[in-house]
């Protein structure tokens, strides 16, 4: 890890004397690329000096400790920096290692989600309800739009099925993990006797690609239009609006009927199939490859519980990493930061457990 960061560093500095040096010849092109390479190993140099200048005080401390034997306080205010200090250090070796961990091209793509209940009926369809709140809730903290793509409402204000786009800046880096089952624990508002149920819901983060990624032609896709039914003003069950579109190759459907227009309708299911394919490709590549896919922790098996959400306790825990948080109201308010990076810390341990 040292080796590689060192030659960062030496890197680095010969960029920078390279740029610096305006009598050096060079063409247009080849000084812009010289400015992008050094731009992009900027955060990594900043994050390893700042390593390098707490190691510098850490000996200096330590040194302290070794010669001054008789000077208690000296002493005692030598450990206490070099305890503060560790601490520090081990923050950053965490950071060091993350900016190592080579780029997912996909993390600066926004998200297309898809929750669905799972096990447990209409305390299932309702917690549907609250992770897409939960998940709205987050993307507001990080100023990041969302649309509903499509949805199906269920008993009591829950969803059968929502779909929706997130977008902004780098969302499928922070959103990817979620993918997985979901489950809940706690009293549903039908129970009459206080008992505690439980209840799943599958939860699906698919990156939102386009043409320039998957090719769709279009003689593989039958378009259908209907009325749209429930929600949604004088439109309903008075236009065609509302639009089925199935990939014939695969037998992919999507549907779509939130939005007043047929075009609009449109433009939102084949968002969703792009997104579809690729993962179905994805799949594909995975399987004859037989490797995890790094882009998500644990199996990448979307049968995977990932996640269990204790009620009664106000508990929250994440299987994969074994953290458990006991401010469940917070969490279920959009205050997934805690969690999503120990996912990342862990997705870099991983990384470097399989390639040292």
């Amino acid at each position: 890890m040292f080796k590689k960061l060192n030659e960062i560093q030496s890197r680095y500095q010969f960029l920078e004397d390279r740029l610096q040096n305006v009598s050096f010849s060079s063409g247009v092109e080849e000084r812009a690329e010289w400015m992008r390479e050094y731009s992009s190993l900027g955060k990594t140099v900043k994050l390893y000096k700042q390593y390098q200048d707490i190691e510098k005080n850490i000996q200096t401390y330590e040194t302290v400790l070794s010669e001054g034997k008789e000077d208690k306080d000296l002493i005692d205010l030598a450990k206490e920096e070099i305890d503060l200090l560790g601490k520090k250090k081990n923050l950053l070796l965490i950071k060091l290692k993350q900016a190592l961990v080579p780029k997912d091209p996909l993390d600066s793509k926004n998200v297309i989600m898809e929750i669905r209940p799972a096990a447990g009926g209409d305390e299932a369809s309702l917690f549907c309800h609250d992770l897409f709140i939960m998940y709205s809730h987050y993307a507001d903290k990080k100023k990041w739009k969302v649309e509903i793509i499509s949805s199906s409402s269920g008993n009591n204000g829950g969803f059968k099925e929502i779909i929706f786009s997130v977008s902004g800046s780098h969302v499928y880096e922070s959103l990817k993990h979620e993918s997985g089952v979901h489950r809940v624990q706690r009293v549903p508002k039908t129970e009459t006797q206080g008992r505690v149920h439980t209840s799943t819901v599958t939860v699906v983060v698919l990156p939102s690609v386009d043409a320039t990624v998957i090719q769709i032609k279009s003689s593989d896709i039958r378009v259908d239009t209907f009325r749209s039914s429930g929600s949604g003003g004088q439109h309903v069950n008075t236009t065609d609006s509302a639009i089925r579109m199935v990939h014939l190759p695969t037998k992919i459907i999507v549907q779509c009927q939130d939005e007043k227009s047929q075009h609009a309708n449109k433009e939102k299911a084949m968002k969703v199939l792009y997104a579809r394919l690729y993962d179905l490709e994805v799949k594909k590549k995975k399987e004859t490859e037989s490797q995890t896919r790094m882009s998500q922790i644990g199996t990448g098996d979307r049968s995977e519980k990932i996640r269990t959400y204790n009620f009664p306790q106000s508990r929250v825990t994440d299987h994969r990493t074994g953290l458990t948080l006991y401010h469940l109201d917070q969490l279920m308010s959009g205050e997934l930061d805690q969690m999503i990076e120990s996912l990342k810390v862990k997705q870099t341990e991983e990384y470097f457990a399989e390639n040292e």
